[in-house]
């Protein structure tokens, strides 16, 4: 119908469809890439806390298996349901192509809203879930690896892990068969603020970009450059945070129970302790409310992050929009046609399967210290700390100079598990950033279509290399 918004997964497939038409790929192998290869739902049954039985449906989709496992998100949500989720298992294996993340695509969710039920219902939901795809061979350190989405965190990570092993799945790397669990159980040191720190990556990578900045009438750098966020969950917190910390201003808030306006800058973890003093970000000293949480949206600031979910600005809203980047930190929060005429009026967009591709990323380096058995930093910390030492003794004696003790032991520290982990997610986001804008620059297109045609020649590549089509 005219004027209506496209389902989730044709506007994955139209940004697919606009980026396949600059490849020269028969058409058959692209058929194959974009086509969700296989989905499983499911009903099941959970008995709630009062004794009643209720069923809930979930979902797994593995869209792309070129190469193995397939990664990708558990969500908990009422907006759940297989169109969302193949459009998600989409986006994961082309984000995880253009991060060059060796995974393939997958997603999963269950339809529920996690706010009605205790948490040992949650409980006893997330382990039915995780029977029930054990059970069907849809999860495992070498088959399927979910990872926290909307509506779930480490605490169901562990549950899944638990359920997984009690099942008796590979028990010697059962701790791969999903990411962002907590540390006790195998999880890794900065998998929880990857995302949002990705987020960041990508913003301070864009506006390092004198061209860029000088076409949107801005100058380079984060440092004073004022944002606005959607969704003050684990993404949205933590982007907001590292930008703060950069030297940005934030001075919008949206979230479900409303937004609010502060010129003059928001203190994020004053907001934060408001919040769960009062249970709203609404009333916050210095701000004003907005008659409409998604008004925020249209803040007159240099950067809009929106945090939350998918197709927050349509054509609904579009035009109202007055920011001038418009960094995805969700999946799909602009929709495909909001996308061309932000695109047309000059606004930069940086596309969700970069920007928030941090998550990922970091779970790919959690499922390798599974896998290994071994912590990040353990086996050369020591020693490197041990050569700096020796380095820097050998520098005082043939000069003569004294080092004080405080900066002695900052220079030589050894590189620990977090210093890894954050080393490798700004490298592999600034690699991509390259590649990304390397792309858009040689074929004349936007920084999302360049994203998704390094993807389609990436996993192209690796079919065609595997002899998938003889």
């Amino acid at each position: 119908m005219a004027g209506e918004t496209m389902r989730f997964f044709e506007q994955v497939n139209h940004h697919f469809d606009k980026a396949a038409a600059l490849t020269e790929f028969e058409p058959g192998l692209l058929a194959q890439i974009k086509a969700c290869n296989t989905v499983f739902h499911v009903a099941f049954p959970v008995r709630r806390d009062d004794g009643s039985i209720e069923v809930f449906e979930g979902w797994r989709a593995q869209h792309s298996s070129h190469k193995l496992p397939t990664k990708g998100g558990i969500r908990f949500a009422l907006t759940v349901d297989e169109d969302e989720i193949m459009a998600l298992a989409a986006m994961m294996t082309y984000k995880c192509a253009l991060m060059d993340v060796p995974f393939g695509g997958a997603k999963g969710g269950v339809r529920i809203d996690r706010t009605q039920y205790s948490e040992g219902e949650l409980e006893r939901v997330t382990r039915r879930f995780t029977f029930e795809l054990a059970t069907k061979n849809f999860i495992g350190p070498a088959i399927d690896v979910p990872a926290p989405d909307y509506g779930t965190g480490s605490r169901e990570m562990a549950w899944i892990v638990d359920t997984y092993a009690a099942v008796g799945g590979h028990q010697l790397d059962a701790a791969g068969c999903v990411t962002g669990k907590p540390l006790p159980v195998g999880g890794i040191r900065g998998r929880t603020e990857a995302t949002g720190r990705g987020v960041f990556f990508g913003i301070r990578e864009l506006l390092k970009h004198p061209e860029i900045t000088r076409s949107l009438g801005m100058t380079p750098g984060v440092e004073g450059k004022t944002f606005v966020v959607q969704g003050l969950g684990n993404v949205g917190y933590h982007a907001a945070k590292f930008l703060t910390e950069a030297g940005a201003r934030m001075i919008g808030v949206a979230e479900y129970e409303g937004g609010i306006h502060g010129p003059d800058g928001i203190d994020l973890e004053k907001l934060v302790e408001h919040r769960k003093a009062t249970g709203s970000i609404l009333g916050f000293p210095g701000t004003t409310a907005l008659p409409d949480r998604m008004k925020a949206l249209e803040l007159e600031c240099d950067v809009l992050v929106p945090a939350a979910l998918e197709n927050q600005i349509t054509e609904k809203n579009v035009d109202s929009i007055a920011a001038r980047i418009i960094a995805e930190g969700a999946n799909g929060p602009v929709s495909a046609d909001a996308n061309d005429r932000l695109l047309e009026r000059g606004v930069m967009i940086l596309p969700d399967i970069y920007l928030n591709a941090g998550g990922v990323t970091v779970s790919y380096f959690e499922w390798v210290k599974n896998l290994s058995h071994v912590r990040f930093g353990r086996m050369g910390r020591r020693f490197e700390e041990l050569s700096n030492t020796r380095i820097l003794h050998t520098v005082e004696k043939l000069t003569g100079a004294s080092i004080d003790a405080q900066s002695f032991q900052a220079a030589i520290a050894g590189a620990s598990e977090a210093d890894l982990v954050d080393s490798g997610l700004e490298d592999t986001m600034i690699g991509a950033w390259h590649q990304m804008t390397e792309c858009a620059s040689q074929r004349s297109t936007d920084l999302r279509t360049a994203a998704y045609l390094i993807a389609i020649e990436k996993v192209a590549i690796s079919y065609l290399d595997r002899g998938i089509f003889p």
